[in-house]
């Protein structure tokens, strides 16, 4: 409790790092952060899903936060990262270009998101965290994926644990 602030008036999130756009998402869905593995390739899939992978013997799809935020595709690099997160029951990996840290930010220094999002569709937008010079978009990852395709992910997990 530095500065005044109780707990619950932080916000804990990892950053992260797409194009030369930083994002943040909350850290308490963050379930981990892995270095890229092999990806299974699933035929038919949208193109943002890259496959799946197993992980500690769950199967868990893979989503390439870049294509499904409609940035262009680039090649993965040894700072690329797959962050693994739980939404309502599903588990499912984004891929992103880099972690960059896990950081603190007052929760009344996030704005809510302008009413005009540039290129990225606003219900991914939770808000802007402000730090500093550095302003961090607000990711909320349970509505990347619409429901049509969160139950396409289950149906791949079912069909894997059957």
């Amino acid at each position: 409790m530095k500065d005044g602030r109780k707990d619950s008036d932080i916000l804990q999130l990892v950053t992260f790092k797409l194009e030369n756009e930083e994002f943040g998402v909350d850290i308490l869905k963050v379930q981990e952060i892995m270095r890229t593995v092999e990806i299974t390739r699933i035929p038919n899939a949208p193109e943002f899903v890259e496959g799946v992978i197993n992980l500690r013997g769950k199967i868990i799809p893979i989503v390439d936060l870049r294509k499904r935020l409609g940035f262009r595709s680039k090649e993965w690099d040894p700072r690329t990262r797959i962050i693994v997160v739980e939404l309502d029951g599903l588990t499912i990996g984004f891929v992103v270009d880099s972690v960059s840290e896990v950081l603190r930010i007052p929760r009344d220094t996030i704005e809510p998101p302008p009413s005009i999002v540039s290129g990225i569709e606003s219900d991914y937008i939770e808000g802007v965290g402000k730090t500093g010079e550095r302003l961090l978009l607000l990711l909320e990852l349970g509505n990347v994926l619409k429901e049509k395709e969160k139950r396409a992910a289950r149906n791949i997990e079912v069909a894997a644990d059957g």
